[in-house]
Order: structure tokens, then C-alpha cells, then sequence
């Protein structure tokens, strides 16, 4: 029997409030019921819940993306809290064994992280990934999940982008590119 994680991507206020540094908007706000039912259903089970959340730094000249993107999750600020009723499930379970808080300072959730390190040590073969922005740091993460051989699941109706066509290529490439699984709702978990 496969040992799962859920990756939990930078569903956060700058990228789903309204007013966020880069928000996906009404598209991100959608998947909200979705984001929390699909997380409690993992942390019910006792499988590993990652919250994979891109970290910051006020004025940091030196990262990559300081030239592509406006300043977001900024370490401090509530850009960076986890957005709506997630934040709740976060706050309730964030001293659970089987729930992980992973700062993450590039696209993918395994670039500089002990996130390999973590489900190699749980023996977990199998990824499923929701959150934000499916064409940037969701598409990113399941490229290197492919790169170390995890079967890969993305949940569509947990996946948004503020680029409705860049959301859509993204999930082709997923599926046709790199073997990821693209499944509509949370039936068999």
C-alpha cells in the first residue's frame, strides 16, 4: 500500500486575498472548501500534510525573483499566513506528527529543502499536490517530484494561477509531461 503526502502549496493571502502582493483572485478564493477538505482528510488519515510556503525577505535584492514578481510572503507579514479557513485547520493540527510547516525560498518545494529527506524517511512514494500557482511553484514541485520517482497526484479542484491559460497548459504538461495523475475530486483517499 502506497504512503501518501499532500503538498500544500503557498495557498496563502498574497496569493489567493484580494488585496495580496499576487493574488490569483477569485480562481485561488474558489478552491478554498476544497483546499480544507482535501487537508483534513489527509490529517484524518495520519498521512504526512505539508504546508509548503514560500519564504522572503523585505528588500532582498539578491533572489531571483525580485525581478518578476512584486514583493510577496514576506517573512512577518500576513502575506504569508496561510489563507481563510486553511490558516484554521493549520492552527489546530500545526503540532500534529504528521503535519510539517516547509519554508521553501525558490518555485519547488524540494529546491533547498529537507522535503526529499522528510518522505524518504516516512517511506512515502506518492505526492499529491494542491495549491498555488499551478503554472509556477505547484508545476515546479511536481517537476521534482517526478525527478525523484514519487507517483504524482494533482487535484484540479485544488489547483488555481492569476493566468487562466498558464493554469491550463500546466495541467497538460503535468499529465502528459511528466506522469502526474490529474484527478477531478477526492473520491479514494
Amino acid at each position: 500500500m502506497s504512503k501518501k503526502v499532500l503538498l500544500n502549496v503557498d495557498y496563502t493571502n498574497d496569493f489567493v486575498a484580494d488585496d495580496g502582493a499576487l493574488s490569483c483572485g477569485k480562481p485561488g478564493q474558489k478552491i478554498e472548501n476544497f483546499m480544507v477538505d482535501i487537508t483534513k482528510i489527509f490529517i484524518e488519515n495520519g498521512d504526512y500534510v505539508v504546508f509548503a510556503i514560500d519564504k522572503h525577505i523585505k528588500d532582498d535584492v539578491h533572489h531571483p525573483e525580485t525581478t518578476l514578481y512584486p514583493p510577496h510572503n514576506i517573512v512577518g507579514t500576513k502575506g504569508r499566513e496561510l489563507y481563510g479557513k486553511l490558516n484554521d485547520v493549520w492552527e489546530r493540527n500545526k503540532n500534529s506528527n504528521n503535519v510539517y510547516w516547509l519554508d521553501k525560498t525558490r518555485y519547488s518545494a524540494f529546491v533547498g529543502t529537507d522535503l526529499h529527506l522528510k518522505l524518504c524517511e516516512r517511506e512515502i512514494d506518492e505526492v499529491h499536490v494542491v495549491g498555488c500557482c499551478t503554472d509556477i511553484c505547484v508545476l515546479h514541485t511536481v517537476i521534482d517530484a517526478y525527478a525523484h520517482g514519487y507517483r504524482i497526484v494533482v487535484h484540479e479542484k485544488g489547483v488555481a494561477s492569476f493566468n487562466q491559460t498558464g493554469h491550463t497548459w500546466a495541467l497538460e504538461h503535468l499529465k502528459n509531461c511528466l506522469n502526474a495523475e490529474v484527478v477531478k475530486g477526492i473520491d479514494g483517499l
